[in-house]
Parts: C-alpha cells; sequence; structure tokens
C-alpha cells in the first residue's frame, strides 16, 4: 500500500476551455501585491532593531546591555528577547485577525477583505513612522499585523479562483514573489536610512510600509469580486459575465455549472468551522496544519539570521548586512521566478521533494562547517576562502525553499479546499503559520544560544521529516480544477478511506437536477 503514495499521477482534471487572458493576468498581479506588505514587514522590522537611534529611543536597556556586551560567542551575540516579542508580536496579531477575515472574505468577497488589509496596515505604517511612544510602536504593530492577516487570508484564494486550472500555479505563486520583492526593497531601503544623520532613518523605514499599503489599498478598488464569490454571495448573472470576461472564451457552461453546483452544496453548511472537522475533510485539514507548521520549521530564519556574520567574514565590512541581504535577497527572488515557471509543468510534488532535498543537505553541511570552525565555544573565525563555501551553501539553501516550501507553502492550503469551508480552511493556514512563525521568531536566537550548531541538525531533521510527508501524504494538485479537487484526495492511497462515493456524488446531483442534497448534520 505504502509503494502507491509515490505515484503522483492523479485523476486528470476536467479540461475546461479557455485561455490567459491579460484581464486576468493584470488583475492576479494586483492582487499578489498584497504580498508586498507582507514581505516590507519582514525585511523592515529586523534592519530598524538594529539600528541605535531606534533602540536608544524606544529600548535604552536593550541598546546599553548591547554596548556593554563584549561576549566573544558568535552564538549568543544577539540573543534579545525583548526586541524578539516587539517584533513577533504582528504575528499573533495576524493569527485573531485571519479568523475574522474569513468571515469578511465569505459574505462580503475577497477584495474587500484585502481592501480591509491594506487600509489597516495603512494606519499602522503611519501610526509607527510617527511613534512617539512604545505605546504608539505597539498599537502600530498591532495594526500592521491585522493588515497582514486580512491579507494573507484573501489573497492566495483570490488567486487561485481567477486563474485557469492549468497555470493556478504560476498566478498563484505571483503572491510569494511579491513577498520577496518586499523583503529585498525593504533591505535596501533599510540600509539608505541607515545612513541618515539626526537619527530619524527609523522613521522613514517604518513609515514607507505605506507605500505597499496604499498599492493593495487602491489597487483592491479595481479589482473585480471572482465568479466563485460572486455566484456563492447570489449573483449569478454577474459569476457568467465575469467567468466569460476571465476566460476569453464564450464556452463556459461546464465550469460555470460546476461552479454553480459547488455554490449550493457549500450553502448547505451552515457552519463550515464544524463541518471542516467531518472526517471527508481530514486530508484538507490536515495539510492547512501542517504544511503551514512545516514551513516555519525548515530553518529559514536561523539561515537568514546568521548570514550577516558570514558576508562580513569575507571582508564586505560595514556593508555586511546590506551584501547578505541583498544577495540572499536576489536569490530568493530568482529562485521564486524559477518555481512559478515551473510549478504547473512539473507539479507541485516535484519541486517539494526537490527543494526539500537540497535544503536538508545545505544545512547538514552548513552545520558541519560551522562546528569545525566555532566548536561547542562558538569562539573562532572563518578564513575567505571558507566562509565563501559557507555562503554558497547558504545562497542554495535559499534557492531551494524559494522554490519549494518557500510559495508552495501559500499556494497547495489555498487551491485545496472546497468552496463550502475554503474561507475556513484558508484561516487555519494563515494562523497556524503566524503562531508558528512567532513561536520559532521567539526560540531560535535562544535555541541557537543554547544547541549551537546542533541547530542546524535540528531543522534539518525536520526538514526531513517533512519530506517524507509530502513523499507520502500529498498528492498531485496541478491542473485538477479546484471543484474537482476532491477526486484527487478521494483516489489517494491513504486519504481516500475517509471519502465516500455518497461525498463525490453530491456535487453532480445538484448539476444535473436530480433532487437537492439533504442538509448536513
Amino acid at each position: 500500500m505504502a509503494g502507491g503514495a509515490f505515484v503522483d499521477s492523479g485523476p486528470a482534471g476536467k479540461e475546461y476551455p479557455g485561455k490567459l487572458t491579460l484581464y486576468v493576468f493584470f488583475t492576479c498581479v494586483v492582487a499578489a501585491t498584497g504580498g508586498l506588505i507582507f514581505g516590507y514587514d519582514i525585511g523592515i522590522s529586523g534592519g530598524v532593531t538594529s539600528m541605535d537611534s531606534f533602540l536608544q529611543k524606544f529600548f535604552p536597556s536593550v541598546y546599553e546591555k548591547e554596548q556593554r556586551n563584549k561576549d566573544s560567542n558568535q552564538y549568543c551575540k544577539f540573543d534579545s528577547q525583548l526586541l524578539t516579542t516587539f517584533t513577533s508580536s504582528l504575528y499573533l496579531a495576524a493569527l485573531i485577525a485571519s479568523f475574522f477575515a474569513a468571515t469578511v472574505t465569505r459574505v462580503f468577497g475577497r477584495k474587500w477583505s484585502m481592501f480591509g488589509g491594506g487600509i489597516t496596515f495603512l494606519i499602522g505604517a503611519a501610526l509607527n513612522g510617527a511613534a512617539k511612544n512604545v505605546l504608539m510602536l505597539i498599537l502600530g504593530r498591532i495594526l500592521l499585523g491585522i493588515g497582514v492577516g486580512f491579507a494573507n487570508q484573501s489573497v492566495p484564494v483570490y488567486l487561485s479562483e481567477m486563474a485557469p486550472a492549468r497555470l493556478r500555479g504560476m498566478l498563484n505563486i505571483g503572491f510569494q514573489l511579491m513577498i520577496t520583492i518586499g523583503i529585498l526593497c525593504a533591505n535596501l531601503i533599510n540600509y539608505g536610512t541607515s545612513k541618515i544623520t539626526g537619527g530619524w532613518g527609523w522613521r522613514v523605514s517604518l513609515a514607507l510600509a505605506a507605500v505597499p499599503a496604499a498599492i493593495i489599498t487602491v489597487g483592491s478598488l479595481f479589482l473585480p469580486d471572482t465568479p466563485n464569490s460572486l455566484i456563492d454571495r447570489g449573483h449569478d448573472e454577474a459569476a457568467r459575465k465575469m467567468l466569460h470576461r476571465i476566460r476569453g472564451t464564450d464556452d463556459i457552461d461546464e465550469e460555470y455549472n460546476d461552479l454553480v453546483a459547488a455554490s449550493m452544496e457549500s450553502k448547505l453548511v451552515e457552519h463550515p468551522w464544524a463541518n471542516i472537522l467531518r472526517p471527508k475533510y481530514r486530508a484538507q485539514l490536515t495539510m492547512a496544519i501542517l504544511i503551514p507548521f512545516f514551513q516555519q520549521l525548515t530553518g529559514i530564519n536561523v539561515i537568514m539570521f546568521y548570514a550577516p556574520v558570514l558576508f562580513k567574514t569575507i571582508g564586505f565590512g560595514n556593508d555586511a548586512s546590506l551584501m547578505s541581504s541583498v544577495i540572499t535577497g536576489l536569490v530568493n527572488v530568482f529562485a521564486t521566478l524559477v518555481s512559478i515557471f515551473t510549478v504547473d509543468k512539473f507539479g507541485r510534488r516535484k519541486l517539494f521533494l526537490q527543494g526539500g532535498s537540497q535544503m536538508l543537505i545545505c544545512q547538514i553541511i552548513v552545520g558541519t562547517l560551522i562546528a569545525i570552525k566555532l566548536g561547542t565555544s562558538g569562539e573562532g573565525s572563518f578564513g575567505k576562502t571558507y566562509a565563501g563555501f559557507l555562503v554558497f551553501f547558504i545562497c542554495l539553501y535559499v534557492a531551494g525553499f524559494a522554490w519549494s516550501w518557500g510559495p508552495l507553502g501559500w499556494l497547495v492550503p489555498s487551491e485545496i479546499f472546497p468552496l463550502e469551508i475554503r474561507s475556513a480552511g484558508q484561516s487555519i493556514n494563515v494562523s497556524v503559520n503566524m503562531l508558528f512563525t512567532f513561536i520559532i521568531a521567539q526560540a531560535f536566537l535562544t535555541m541557537l544560544c543554547h544547541m549551537k550548531f546542533g541547530l542546524f541538525y535540528f531543522f534539518g531533521g525536520w526538514v526531513f521529516i517533512m519530506t517524507t510527508f509530502i513523499a507520502f501524504f500529498l498528492p498531485e494538485t496541478k491542473n485538477v480544477p479546484i471543484e474537482e479537487m476532491i477526486l484527487v484526495w478521494r483516489n489517494h492511497w491513504f486519504w481516500g478511506r475517509f471519502i465516500s462515493d455518497k461525498d463525490i456524488h453530491i456535487g453532480k446531483n445538484v448539476e444535473m437536477g436530480k433532487g437537492k442534497p439533504k442538509a448536513e448534520a
């Protein structure tokens, strides 16, 4: 039985007529800019909290401690729980906001959830840029978190629903591409503002978060609703016209009927949060929890953190942080582009398995190279050639993440849920992602201080576990229409046992007019 787990050729999905129209392409690009706010915050917060002027104003005790700390132990050099708490508080706000975003997304449509996220992030950016005290800073972080929660909940779902099935992966990964671009832009801005004399550069960095927020806020006003959302909210004729426009063909009846059938079935579900616990959704619920959980346990945070020390060793001097951020940021962006052009050709599984194997090998090598030089004491240094090898494997690791767990961690959960539990499922995905982002952000510096080079092996072990999980339990989902995804799970060697023939026939009965199914308890 286990042998069947490696067979990734699931049932062939329907080939709905249509093409990638310019209209769909541009709407997906605009929607994907919702990833800019998440990426910008990831990139900007680390740089700002390393600025002396920022620390002196808001965290003077941390600044004084760093000035006094002459410890040569490289493992424990940057351990500061207070600053980490400030930075990672955003993720708790995003976690809570994602549950409210589920209702907004379902009742009012995906675009208004994006608009709400953008406007909230905009207000948070203004508060942070004008902050006079820690309270204003924290309130701003909370608003930023709410904005991220709404955007991360709605954008991936919007992209998956608008895109033709055969190009869903490419268009959806636009979200991850925007995250990486946001990180890169933030790193460049931090470098520039750190040079501003007068100690107010951090205000510019924080306030410029308003730019990506304005882009998605204004852009969302011009976005159309998805046909799925329009049908679900009772606008059937508008949905038909929108489907005609985004597919670029008059032959839309089959896809339209499938969407209507899925909507009728979804309306029978009064409580999606309770319904998602039913056995037939066991596979989707498992993926919505484990994929974001595994994504945070790839160890990307450790690699990104340690890179500046290594680049400084090579000889970049005071520009070490910039060069490490720019080089790893560029690798991140270009490797994400690789996934955009390969995900619908090679499939999700192959990228997951190849990327996971690449990350595992790189983490073992990086951990071993660091262990040889720093040992358990954390004292030592790297020669330029030696550090050059480390940098090479770090970039190779980042590339592996950027074309596998980075984008696919958002793509796969957004495309596997049927309409009746889609908003609830995506909220679980976002909340688990934010929760473990918070936990890892809080714990990893302390873990590095105590586990030393063993931390790289620790995350390597998790990469091995998650790659094995994908090999056995994730079927291939490329080219399968979202509303037919249940057939993929039904034919899987493990998940098929939780889905009966009755679960599959419900949609067909509605579509063919053979009578309405009974409401589920």
